[in-house]
Formats: structure tokens, sequence, C-alpha cells
């Protein structure tokens, strides 16, 4: 056993036959586990200081691209002890039973650890995100790929616009996983605005009717009070976490770019401009502090947003732009609880000349994502029938025993036969083949340059929510 010079903190290695090779911080964790099976991996996992659920989200089971020994470097804390926990999990359940085998490093010097061992070829980066800009930059100009939770960018658009240039050079993947690609409700829409018996083209819209909305609603607290998932109090604090316009914006602002512009390129310059944009604050009581992060108090660097006893969070936004001439908009709202049997809700809207597509997730669907056909003002009913027929039809080719039911005026899409993928699948196959599509890096730039350059008129103008009532949060 010896102690790091440059971390202050004991580390032991333990070499024996057949097992795991495992470094022992002061955190006091080991995993010995056999690993004497031979995989042909492409991805060497590393995880960098771990502080999101969405650490492990490529750990969700095993997958024979993916070496099961995975390096960890963070600093000593509870994040990191988290992560470590839910990996340990995983690895004792039942079902679906995982084998990782981490080998963990705790110090101060743990960034710098990374990158001179140089363990794997990918860092997977999700937590505190006040550091990610460093975190992504370092790590591509070192030769990793990188796989960044969102948002890879809260403040600093340029920053992160240098770190693609250098992934260029360097022949790396930058990519920030985005799961609602994979949603079935979303891939039907994109497929349905493709075809053009029935939806026509997408329609320009206008500030007051955008062609293109998205709107998410959140809660912090979720299911029974003893069994909410715990969230770190940093979480809270727009300066780490970022202000709800750059953070779960970036879901809302990438589908509309996917969904109305498939593999087009995205020029931040030329094609999108920030119109309007606002943001406004969920309060938090003391109380609720508590339980939805175990803290007892609120610590020092939430004080700025604190007024007798009252959290501020900056966590609601909304922005209006175009992309292309399009106008769209984005709008993400945090509420403090869960009602009892409701759920996140996701709503989508497009606009086209001959019908709109519009995803619904309220207690009509029984918070599932829903897609309906709806006829424009104005529509004959009786074309639109017959078109219906042929976009059912294209469907069917691609997912078999899809169907679309008429209901009133409207049609529900009824999904058939999908084999869902996820995000840390195309992760692994962007790695395995060494590159994106060529659409894929200017449009995440796109992406953070609306987000970031909405945050910039955001904080110019009021912090009070919009008094017109949204259908997409009714």
């Amino acid at each position: 056993m010896s102690k790091n010079p440059k971390s202050g903190y004991l580390t032991a290695i333990f070499l024996i036959t057949g097992i795991s090779i495992i470094m022992i911080s002061s955190s006091g964790f080991i995993t010995l586990k056999t690993s004497s099976e031979k995989i042909d991996s492409v991805v060497k996992l590393i995880i960098l200081d771990p502080g999101h659920g969405h650490a492990t989200f490529m750990q969700g089971s095993m997958n024979p691209a993916i070496y099961p020994e995975v390096h960890v470097y963070a600093p000593v804390g509870p994040d990191v002890q988290q992560y470590i926990k839910t990996i340990e999990r995983a690895n004792a359940r039942k079902n679906n039973q995982t084998n990782w085998k981490l080998v963990v490093y705790t110090g101060t010097d743990y960034l710098e650890k990374m990158i001179t061992e140089k363990k794997g070829n990918a860092v997977l980066i999700s937590g505190n995100n006040s550091k990610k800009s460093e975190y992504i930059k370092r790590s591509v100009e070192a030769g990793f790929h990188v796989i960044a939770d969102k948002p890879m960018a809260i403040t600093d658009f340029k920053s992160l616009e240098e770190a693609f240039e250098i992934a260029e050079r360097r022949k790396v993947v930058l990519f920030d996983p985005m799961d609602l690609r994979y949603d079935i409700s979303n891939i039907l829409q994109k497929e349905l605005a493709q075809i053009p018996e029935l939806f026509g083209v997408l329609r320009k819209g206008t500030l007051e009717n955008p062609a293109l909305v998205q709107a998410n609603l959140h809660h912090y607290l979720k299911g029974p009070a003893g069994q909410t998932a715990v969230r770190p109090a940093w979480f809270f604090d727009v300066d780490q976490q970022g202000h709800g316009i750059v953070d779960v914006s970036t879901h809302l602002v990438d589908l509309n770019q996917w969904l109305s512009f498939p593999d087009k390129t995205i020029n931040y310059k030329t094609d999108i401009k920030v119109i309007s944009s606002r943001e406004w604050a969920t309060k938090l009581q003391p109380s609720e502090f508590r339980l939805v992060t175990r803290v007892d108090k609120y610590p020092d660097y939430l004080k700025k947003d604190i007024k007798d006893s009252t959290l501020s969070v900056y966590s609601n936004g909304e922005i209006n732009y175009t992309i292309k001439s399009i106008h769209s908009r984005v709008t993400v709202l945090w509420n403090y609880k869960e009602p009892s049997g409701s759920s996140d809700t996701h709503y989508s809207l497009m606009r086209g000349t001959k019908a709109n597509l519009e995803i619904r997730q309220g207690a009509t669907e029984k918070y599932r994502a829903t897609l309906y056909v709806k006829p424009p003002s104005g529509a004959d009913i009786a074309a639109l029938e017959e078109s219906i027929q042929i976009a059912q039809q294209k469907l069917q080719q691609k997912y078999p025993g899809t169907e679309l039911i008429r209901k009133g005026d409207q049609w529900e899409v009824k999904p058939g036969k999908y084999e869902r993928t996820n995000s840390a699948e195309v992760a692994v196959n962007y790695i395995r083949n060494g590159k994106m599509p060529e659409w894929e890096a200017p449009n995440m730039i796109a992406k953070y340059f609306t987000t970031l350059e909405a945050l910039k008129k955001a904080k110019k103008e009021s912090k009070v929510p919009r008094t017109k009532s949204q259908d997409e949060f009714r």
C-alpha cells in the first residue's frame, strides 16, 4: 500500500491470478471478480467525475463491444460513491445482472491521472456541468473519444466550438446522447413528416403560432417521498447545473432539428436566429429542498438565490427562434412534486400544409407519449383520410403492425413492431466507426448556439412566465 504524493490519498493495488486488477482509494471500494473470458471489445470506457444518474447509462446491461473493466477517475465525495453503489446494485441484481469491474481512482489530481494513464479510449462525462467544458476539451486534446451527457456547455460556447475543432483534428468522436430520438412516438412523427401525401411540407409558422413546438414538464420529487431519487444539492445551483433554458431544453432543440431536417447540416451562423427567450423560477421551501437532496440546510453557494428562506431555481424557460426560417419554440417547466398517478410529460407539434403531427402525454393518454394526426383548420377530411391509408401502408413496411385509427377529427398512431435502440448503442457504433454522420457535429454546435444565445437574451428579458395558456401543458 502506498501514498500518492499528489493526491494525499491511499491507493492499494492487488495483483491476483485470474482476478481483476483493482485500485482502492480512501473510498474503500473493492470488487473482485474473475475476468478470464476473452472479449473482442471496441470501447474501453472511462468514467470521469460521475455526478448524475446518466453516468451509468452505457452500463445498464453488458455490451460485448464495451470492455467489462471500467476505469473511474473522480474527486473523493458523495457523487462518485453514488455511482459506485449503482453499479454494485446492477452487479448484484437477479435479473439482467451485470458484471462490471470498476477500477477506481480518487484524488485531487484525478483529471491529470486519467490523461497520463490513458487506461481507455472513450471518456463518459456526466456530472457537475460547471466543469464539463474543461473536461471535454482536455479529453479530446488527449485523443479520447468523448460521450458527454447534456448539456455539453452551460455558458461557454466558444470553448465547445473549439473542442469540436480539436476532435475533428484528432479524429475522435465528441457526442452528446439524445435518447428522445429513439422513442417510437418521435420516430413515427419524423417518418410521417417525410410523407408528402399526408403531411405536405413544413409550414413557416409565426412567432405566435410556430411550426415547430417542443415542451417538457419535469418534477424534482418523484414517487413516494421515501423512494424518490436523491438529487445532489448542486443540481439546484444554476452556476453548476445550468439554467433550465440550457439544460433540458437541449433535448427539445435537438428534436426540432432532427425531426424537421433529417440528415441535413445546420449552420448556426446562417440558419439559426434566436428571436426572444425568457426564464422564471421554481420556488422551493427548506423542507422541500431537504426531502429532495437529503441535505439539512442550503449550501453557501445557493445563498445568492435565497430570499426569506425560499430558494428560487431558474429551471423554467422558453425560447422562440427560427431554424432555416421555420418559426420554432421550446419550453421547459419544472414543478416541485409529481402529482399522484401522473408523470413527467412531453409535447411535440409539427405543422404541415396538409396535416399537423402532435404528440401528447397527458392524463388522457395515461401519461404515455401518443402521436396524433390532426387536420389543420379548413382541411378536406375526405382527402386526408385517403392519404392516411397511404401513410399507414408506408409505415407498415418499416414498422409492421402500425395503425392509424380515427378518433373523432383526428387519427391516433398505434405503433407496431419496433426494435428499440438507444443512444448508448449509437455512441458505441460511432466509436467503432471512428466517425459520426457529417451532419451530427455541426448540428450539435447549432443546438448549443441556440440554447446559449437564448440564455443571453433571457437574462436581459423579464423573468416571468407567459400569461397565455399553453396547450402543451393543459
